[in-house]
């Protein structure tokens, strides 16, 4: 039994209900390997929700409770939080945490808690995307940045070229990472690639020539076999290329031009889409390259034009 599991103090709901939680927490523990820390986090989650209940209900809840409960009860447990200036992030956290409980009654089967599977959960803030200046995006590519270190000069080249990739096409880590050698053609051979995205969704994007010379560059260092149906972006010894190490590549970068914790690879990708719309690109037009199935979901890239326009105002304008 997990230490978390023996130290829950739940006196405040029916013993039928203590025990299962204890169920619960040895299971999240013992059974899917949980960390303690995780464990504590989903324990207090459930632990807030059943003390709330006490009140609410009047006596210890009981399953049975838990199985009458409306979603009416569920939106005044989040409207309580709420009034003690729980934001909605941390209020997603707990409801997930008292959702796996719920879940873990249902199936052994204990009662279905139905109130909680009706209720959506609170919308967390809308963050904009973090986009990196076009001089500094300019220069991701210059493996000339990263002369310092020890790194062989094709791993340099690769780096630079995923990271060209990310920035000219506008793709995911993870759709630069599956191109197959194949699927990119030699520069001026031609000037689009076939991307296949989320939910195996294939895409045509089109590939500048520096970008392609650049894989070129890379491909022509590495000294492991590239063949044409395997992947294009390989590791240090020949497998599968890690996103973490791409990561990695990126904070070196971020280090030597002086960016911020924000530049990771996937904010080259908002780049893309944001220097398009601030140079007149179509809306709808970037929503196809970016493989987005809602233009709402790309329309968060005019907010952040908008956010720069008005920084500009704001500095510029003798009034302001």
């Amino acid at each position: 039994m997990t230490d978390v599991a023996q130290n829950s103090d739940l006196s405040f709901a029916a013993a039928e209900v203590v025990a299962e939680v204890v169920h619960w927490l040895v299971h999240l523990g013992d059974e899917r390997r949980m960390s303690p820390r995780t464990v504590e986090a989903y324990r207090r989650d459930v632990s807030q929700f059943l003390e709330f209940l006490l009140q609410h209900l009047g006596r210890p809840p009981s399953l049975k409770d838990l199985a009458r409960l409306a979603p009416a009860d569920v939106r005044a447990f989040m409207a309580a939080r709420r009034a003690k200036g729980i934001g909605g992030r941390s209020l997603m956290r707990t409801l997930a945490g008292v959702r796996s409980f719920a879940r873990f009654l249902e199936r052994n089967p204990k009662g279905k808690v139905a109130a909680l599977a009706a209720m959506r959960a609170p919308k967390g803030p809308r963050t904009l995307p973090k986009p990196i200046a076009i001089a500094s995006a300019k220069r991701i590519a210059d493996t000339g940045l990263r002369a310092g270190e020890t790194r062989e000069p094709w791993i340099l080249a690769r780096d630079a070229a995923v990271l060209a990739l990310l920035y000219g096409s506008g793709l995911r880590i993870s759709e630069a990472l599956a191109l197959k050698r194949q699927a990119v053609p030699q520069p001026g051979a031609g000037d689009t690639i076939v991307v296949t995205g989320k939910g195996n969704k294939q895409r045509m994007v089109p590939v500048l020539h520096q970008v392609l010379r650049s894989i070129a560059d890379y491909v022509a260092l590495c000294p492991h076999d590239l063949p044409p149906d395997g992947p294009l972006f390989i590791g240090a010894k020949g497998g599968a290329l890690s996103p973490r190490i791409i990561q990695l590549a990126m904070a070196h970068l971020r280090g030597a031009l002086g960016l911020p914790d924000t530049a990771t690879p996937h904010a080259l990708r908002h780049s893309f889409a944001t220097h398009l719309l601030a140079r007149g690109g179509d809306l709808r037009a970037i929503q196809e390259l970016l493989g987005l199935a809602s233009l709402s979901t790309t329309q968060i890239y005019t907010a952040v034009d908008t956010e720069r326009l008005l920084e500009v105002y704001r500095s510029a304008h003798p009034r302001a």
